[in-house]
């Protein structure tokens, strides 16, 4: 191995830029590692947990470019220049918690907490999709193609499918997610 790498670089390292809760960070990010580490490990972002480590609980959830991703699916390298969302800095620069983390708080819907932090990126994400027009499985096909989607409970269940709960708060994150779009009732 040659110096011309130096310490910073080498054939299995590189320097990645995220903008992570609209702050940028620059790292020497090993090739294999994924975003949920670095974010976890290198950032002390914890909110984004590791669930099965596989893409298959989504308790890692959080936005890339506003979409909702599994981070423990995802290379960091390959996110350079990426915006990214955590449960953190869903809030923004404000003190006041984010429509959805206070819906979560009013409506009871964790128990043990953990996979909190991925369903609610997770809503939020949904929330953008179906907003954008994008329809989900259960979306009627005679709607019109690309107009927002009415969440209603059937819509919000399949689309935070993704996000298990082994406490089984499943009525409650539905209701938390209703209050938002504005369709549910209390």
């Amino acid at each position: 191995m040659g110096s011309e790498h130096g310490p910073r670089s080498s054939p299995h390292r590189s320097d990645t830029t995220l903008r992570v809760n609209g702050k940028p960070h620059t790292l020497t990010v090993d090739h294999r590692r994924v975003l949920l580490d670095v974010l976890r490990e290198d950032l002390d972002l914890t909110g984004a947990k590791k669930g099965c480590d596989h893409g298959q609980c989504g308790a890692c959830t959080v936005l890339v470019d506003g979409r909702r991703v599994n981070s423990c699916l995802l290379l960091a390298v390959a996110l350079d220049g990426s915006d990214i969302t955590t449960v953190e800095g869903l809030s923004g620069d404000g003190e006041d918690p984010h429509p959805l983390q206070r819906a979560f708080l009013e409506r009871d819907a964790f128990q043990c907490g953990y996979c909190t932090p991925g369903q609610i990126c997770s809503a939020v994400g949904a929330l953008a999709e179906a907003e954008s027009g994008h329809p989900s499985h259960v979306t009627d096909p005679a709607a019109p193609s690309g107009r927002p989607v009415v969440l209603d409970r059937d819509e919000i269940r399949e689309r935070l499918s993704g996000n298990l709960c082994r406490c089984g708060a499943y009525p409650r994150i539905v209701d938390a997610v209703e209050d938002v779009t504005g369709a549910g009732s209390t």
